[in-house]
């Protein structure tokens, strides 16, 4: 299982971002994505972190597949910044 922790900019509000976050869960459980967390800066409205976990390559696969709903969600694709981590 990797845990992903994804930053990136978003060009709409956080609560509408969110709100089609929120509404693709049922979309990203069928693909085998856990979302553990999301939240915005404390700084800069504009600058997100999404944490989900999932098994090798699915991330990809979903970001791939998806990236259309995730763009319209207003989330900068090319902004993104993913570390993966592994359980130890």
């Amino acid at each position: 299982m990797e845990t992903h922790v994804l930053t990136f900019t978003i060009s709409t509000s956080f609560a509408d971002w969110s709100r089609i976050y929120d509404d693709s869960a049922p979309v990203q459980r069928a693909a085998g994505i856990t979302s553990l967390y999301r939240g915005v800066s404390k700084d800069d409205p504009s600058k997100v972190c999404a944490v989900m976990q999932a098994m090798a390559g699915v991330m990809e696969q979903f970001i791939s597949e998806n990236s259309e709903m995730i763009a319209s969600s207003g989330h900068v694709l090319e902004s993104t910044e993913s570390n993966i981590f592994l359980a130890g």
